[in-house]
C-alpha cells in the first residue's frame, strides 16, 4: 500500500542558498545538505518520501516568508556535507561507514508571485496551528499538515 503523501516546510537563509539559487540549479534540483539537528534529521531520514510536497521559507532575513514549493525528488542518503573538512557542516564524529545525519533531494515546483510574509501567515485562521507559527519553533525542518499547505496553496493562486 502505498505512502501517503506529506507535506513540510524546509528553512532556508536566503544569503545562503534561496528559492532563486535553487531555479537555477541543473534540474531546478538540489540536495538539501547540512540539516545538524536530530529532529529535522529524523524527519528528512525516516520521513519524507518521494514525491512529497515542500514549502520553501526563507529564513534570517529582514522579511521572513514562504516564497515558493518543491518536491522531494531523492529521498535520504547520508549527507556527504559532514566529512568534508573544508565544509561549515563538517562533523568529525560522523565517520562514513556509520553517518550521523542525512540529506534528502528537493526539485523546484513553483516559485510563489508574492512571497507569504510571518507576519501574514499570522493572520491566517487556517494556519493558527502551524509549526512554523508556534512561539520558539525553530526546526528548519518541519511537517505540514495537509490542510495548511492547502490553505497556502489556495491563496497562493
Amino acid at each position: 500500500m502505498p505512502t501517503p503523501q506529506k507535506y513540510w516546510l524546509v528553512k532556508t537563509e536566503p544569503e545562503s542558498f534561496s528559492i532563486q539559487d535553487l531555479a537555477k540549479a541543473p534540474k531546478q534540483t538540489t540536495c538539501w545538505s547540512g540539516v545538524r539537528n536530530y529532529q529535522a534529521r529524523n524527519f528528512m531520514r525516516d520521513e519524507m518520501k518521494l514525491g512529497d510536497r515542500v514549502l520553501v521559507y526563507h529564513s534570517s532575513t529582514d522579511v521572513p516568508a514562504i516564497v515558493g514549493t518543491a518536491t522531494i525528488a531523492r529521498e535520504s542518503y547520508p549527507d556527504s556535507t559532514a566529512w568534508d573538512k573544508n565544509d561549515h557542516h563538517f562533523d568529525p564524529t560522523s565517520p562514513p561507514e556509520n553517518p550521523r545525519w542525512f540529506m534528502v533531494d528537493i526539485r523546484l515546483e513553483k516559485i510563489f508571485d508574492k512571497p507569504f510574509l510571518l507576519s501574514q501567515l499570522r493572520t491566517i485562521s487556517a494556519l493558527k496551528g502551524m509549526e512554523l507559527l508556534r512561539k520558539g519553533s525553530r526546526l528548519s525542518v518541519q511537517p505540514v499538515r495537509k490542510a495548511e499547505f492547502e490553505a497556502i496553496m489556495k491563496l497562493a493562486k
